[in-house]
């Protein structure tokens, strides 16, 4: 590291000189840091977008409602703060719903989701949702054949519903590879301040990657749609991720159209 005079800091007068002075004085790597400043510009730049949008929901009273679903250690929660970092709190939810209770058991599969649905001018996120029973349930068996066969027959005209009444629907998957999700995982396990992200069927994620692996790929053929496809994320590169999956919501929110039931973005 080049020495240096504590007095040069007082010459110092924009942000840009900042970067100068601590790149030749080797405390930082430009090109690393570069990077990182044209992360955080873009991602303002696409929090503004998004508030911008919400505010026309709000103005507009539509209902938005927006489904993240993905592996486990994907990066779900850190997408999702990063989306909503700068929107209007009191015109959105996340929705994270616990196992159901006995009660709901006994319930039709969906009633307990339509309590938690977008009202006039509110944005929900869904971390998790119905497609639980897509994946999840069925892999650790629990629910049967039939209710897993009567959910895949219910959910896309469920969702044409509220899209007819509506709802404006974005469905997102986040993908993770198995050696990505073994190391986030493994270091959930390290780090005493990640380890309530560490649930008890994540510890299952690895040794029945291939069985998720079906149902994954059986809820994109059988449940993605025209009106509302699934949007599939690389994750192992975090910010790139978070970076896609805030233009994918733009891209669908602008009214632009898509020819495929899923739609593929690598990171």
């Amino acid at each position: 590291m080049a020495e240096f005079d504590l007095n040069d800091l007082e010459k110092i007068n924009d942000k840009q000189e900042i970067i100068d002075f601590l790149v030749e004085h080797d405390i930082i790597k430009e090109k690393k840091f570069k990077e990182q400043l044209a992360y955080e510009k873009e991602l303002k730049q696409l929090q503004e977008k998004l508030l911008k949008i919400q505010s026309n929901i709000i103005k507009d009273n539509k209902r938005l409602l927006i489904i993240f679903e993905g592996r486990d250690a994907a990066g779900k929660g850190g997408t999702i703060s990063r989306i909503t970092e700068f929107l209007n709190p009191k015109k959105y939810r996340v929705e994270a719903l616990p196992k159901p209770t006995e009660i709901e058991q006994g319930q039709w599969y969906f009633q307990r989701y339509f309590k938690k649905l977008p009202n006039a001018g509110e944005t929900v996120f869904f971390d998790r949702s119905w497609y639980n029973r897509a994946v999840v349930e069925p892999v650790f068996g629990f629910c049967t054949n039939d209710q897993y066969a009567k959910f895949i027959k219910q959910v896309t005209e469920v969702e044409q519903l509220l899209q007819d009444d509506g709802i404006i629907l974005v469905k997102i998957f986040l993908s993770i590879s198995k050696n990505e999700q073994a190391e986030r995982l493994q270091d959930r396990k390290e780090n005493e301040l990640k380890h309530w992200k560490l649930g008890p069927l994540d510890q299952k994620a690895q040794e029945l990657w291939d069985v998720y692996s079906n149902y994954i790929e059986k809820m994109f053929q059988q449940t993605g749609t025209k009106s509302s496809p699934w949007i599939e994320i690389e994750t192992d590169d975090k910010k790139t991720a978070r970076i896609l999956a805030m233009k994918s919501i733009i891209s669908q929110l602008e009214n632009k159209t898509f020819e495929n039931e899923l739609i593929k973005i690598h990171s």
